[in-house]
């Protein structure tokens, strides 16, 4: 792009102006007017000689015609530019002046026939042929502005030049060597005049071509020299610093920015090597010879290499080396870009320090409540148990009270726990989905069953509508989608004093598989519009007088929202104050998976027992009450019981008893579950199922425990159905053969 006004543009706006068609005929116009008293001076002298052999009437009448015919043409050329300007069409003024040429021509022509019926009374026909090769001469210098102008007089010229000829030959007598002469020099006049007009044209073409070609040189000259002033002032206030080396990679140029940065002035640096004057002691060697390598072989090559300053401070530069190869392909130029980078470095290094220091963090987090949990369920398990055990005994009306605050508080606290082992395994995105098969209706039902005591004792409606379209098998998460029902539900309850609550259960199809909808609506004292949102924030209930009064960590929303969109889905809420709320749970289930297994809901009945027959039981746990709790619950069954207090003891009676199952504690003196787990394992024979049974409930827990060679895991505090389903889940059948230590 050039800019209006340059000097490269003005001189191709000229030469354009100069040598379009509008231009070449202005210029012939101006060129024939300009010329006219020159051309008069050969017309006069012709005429001189005209009065000196025919007689001064015959010179006035051949003067008077030439000059007709130059003032005529002259005339209408004078006016030509001005009338281009008024907008006349070029055409029409390019036809004009053709016809004035052709008249003018005309003009000459009759007199060179004067001056031929001269010669035939003794004037020679070498002035009448050089009158008319002058003449034919100055018709063609315009050829390369006004060709048609040009063309009509060289024909008039050659017209009369013919005329004459073939008149002289037809006469009687005149044919003889004096007219063969003529006619040889008349040929040899006219191959001259074409050659030198030929010439003369070549030139103007050539000249022409010049004057674009200087033009176009001068325009890219000026266009390489803005680029290279643009490149200079670029480099020059670029906040990187540049530094140009010769080929020896010696310093020959360097910006401001590379004083600012290093302290060195250009006079400082020029002529040094940049790691003469920048490395320093902690400077890494084998960078700055990949530096000096990749100069040598001038290849581009980009680093960050530690620096000192002429002040002594360490920085740290990014260098980026491009090299400049001669024709030869060798190396001209290097330039080095280079920026400091210290802030950076240290940013990083800060960001990983922060980096390690959170993960230290969540690690410690992570231990602390791994801890705290086995801590507070070791002693949580003996409430709840021996809460269990106490209630199945002879009470009065104000112990059973008493039993059942101990159960209410003990469960509550446990929720409490578990909420808080739940949030951190989202925080720490390790919770897992476990999708089977399953019933949504059957699954509903059974939670809502769960819950129809809470809403029996507080005299609350709890009802079930069920959309026609709901699938009979769906695949998913069952026992996630029953935690977040349970705490849906249970808020309902909860904060719901008269009426009831109503769950609405439909499906509809999708692609791939269901999007199942459950909306749960109660009557209850609802939650306020600017307060809405505030329900699913951690730790949070809509305000502080709800939670004195109905209580709660208020982390169970979040851990439903967090679960929910883990499984794809989303949960929103309508609230009225005063008249209810209604939460809307929305999550796309898969077509069932013929490979995938059904949801297990097994409970114990009589008829199982007589499959447990006989069936040793060893249970190794340090802590007394936990043995006197797992002996409670297992008193009952036709099973043999015994009890290891820890991790070595359990080992030593595996291998002399030979138990059919293993209860096995996590966290023991001595030696801990794990290694007691490894060399049963490890011994020879057979093999008994060992089932964890601990406080830990981190994913990271159960992970260890099955790499060790545990086959299942339980979470203290253990209900009695809890054990009871692992020991019928895991019974094997009575034909199976027993199994070893090879499987």
């Amino acid at each position: 792009m050039h800019v209006a006004g340059s000097p490269d543009v003005d001189h191709l706006s000229e030469y354009e102006r100069r040598y379009s068609r509008r231009g070449l005929l202005i210029r012939y116009a101006r060129g024939r007017v300009r010329n006219f008293a020159g051309r008069q001076i050969m017309t006069f002298a012709g005429s001189f000689i005209l009065a000196m052999t025919e007689g001064l009437h015959t010179a006035m009448l051949a003067a008077f015609a030439a000059l007709l015919g130059e003032v005529i043409d002259c005339l209408y050329l004078h006016r030509l530019p001005e009338r281009l300007r008024q907008g006349q069409g070029y055409r029409r003024l390019l036809i004009g002046s053709t016809l004035t040429a052709l008249v003018q021509a005309l003009t000459i022509s009759f007199c060179v026939w004067l001056a031929w019926t001269g010669a035939r009374s003794g004037l020679s026909p070498l002035f009448i042929g050089s009158f008319l090769a002058g003449a034919a001469i100055n018709a063609g210098l315009v050829l390369p502005f006004h060709r048609p102008a040009a063309v009509a007089r060289l024909a008039v010229y050659a017209g009369i030049g013919q005329y004459l000829f073939l008149i002289e030959a037809m006469e009687p007598g005149r044919l003889g060597d004096a007219l063969l002469l003529n006619a040889a020099g008349a040929v040899m006049l006219a191959f001259m005049v074409g050659l030198f007009l030929n010439f003369v044209n070549w030139g103007f073409r050539q000249h022409r071509r010049t004057t674009l070609d200087l033009i176009e040189q001068g325009r890219d000259l000026l266009r390489h020299q803005k680029e290279a002033q643009l490149l200079s002032l670029v480099a020059r206030n670029a906040n990187d610093s540049v530094i140009l080396a010769d080929s020896e990679g010696r310093i020959v140029w360097t910006n401001e920015s590379f004083t600012r940065t290093t302290g060195y002035s250009l006079d400082e640096a020029k002529g040094r090597y940049p790691g003469e004057l920048l490395n320093g002691d902690k400077t890494d060697l084998e960078v700055s010879n990949a530096i000096a390598d990749a100069v040598e072989a001038g290849r581009p090559f980009r680093t960050e290499i530690l620096n000192v300053t002429k002040d002594g401070r360490e920085i740290w530069m990014e260098t980026n080396l491009v090299p400049v190869l001669d024709r030869n392909g060798k190396v001209e130029v290097t330039v080095a870009i280079e920026r400091d980078v210290t802030a950076a470095k240290a940013q990083a290094e800060e960001l990983a320090a922060a980096r390690v220091a959170a993960e230290e963090g969540a690690r410690a987090k992570a231990e602390f409540l791994a801890t705290m949990s086995h801590e507070i369920r070791t002693p949580m398990n003996g409430v709840v148990g021996m809460a269990e055990l106490l209630s199945e005994t002879k009470l009065s009306i104000e112990q059973r009270q008493y039993v059942d605050t101990i159960r209410s508080s003990s469960t509550a606290l446990l929720a409490i726990i578990n909420d808080i082992l739940e949030l951190s395994r989202l925080d720490a995105r390790k919770m897992e989905l476990h999708p089977v098969n399953f019933d949504p209706v059957s699954c509903v039902r059974d939670t809502m069953r769960l819950l129809k005591p809470q809403a029996q004792a507080k005299g609350l409606r709890l009802s079930l509508e069920t959309g026609a379209d709901v699938p009979p098998l769906v695949y998913g998460d069952d026992g996630r989608l029953r935690q977040v029902l349970i705490n849906l539900l249970g808020n309902a309850i909860k904060f719901t004093e008269r009426g009831g609550v109503t769950l609405r259960l439909r499906s509809e199809a999708q692609d791939p598989g269901y999007l199942l909808t459950l909306e749960v609506e109660d009557t209850g004292i609802g939650i306020a519009a600017e307060k809405i949102e505030r329900v699913f924030e951690r730790f949070s209930q809509a305000d502080a007088d709800t939670t004195r009064l109905y209580g709660g960590t208020g982390l169970g929303l979040t851990i439903s929202r967090e679960l929910v969109a883990l499984m794809g889905g989303r949960i929103t809420v309508d609230s009225t104050l005063g008249q209810g709320s209604c939460f809307t749970l929305c999550l796309p289930l898969g077509s069932p998976d013929d490979d995938a297994g059904q949801s297990d809901g097994q409970v114990l009945s009589p008829a199982e027992l007589d499959r447990l027959r006989g069936l040793r039981v060893l249970v190794a746990d340090d802590n007394r009450v936990n043995r006197l709790l797992m002996g409670k619950f297992l008193a009952d069954l036709p099973i043999r019981l015994d009890f290891a207090h820890d991790g070595q003891q359990a080992v030593a009676m595996t291998q002399r008893q030979k138990p059919d199952i293993v209860f096995m504690d996590m966290s023991m003196p001595v030696m801990s579950g794990i290694e007691a787990t490894r060399q049963i394992r490890a011994a020879e024979g057979r093999q008994p199922l060992i089932v964890a049974l601990t406080a830990n409930t981190f994913d990271s827990d159960r992970e260890a425990c099955l790499a060790a060679g545990m086959d299942d895991f339980l979470s203290k505090p253990v209900g009695r159905a809890d054990l009871f389903r692992c020991l019928l889940h895991h019974l094997p059948p009575t034909d199976a053969a027993p199994r070893t230590a090879s499987g």
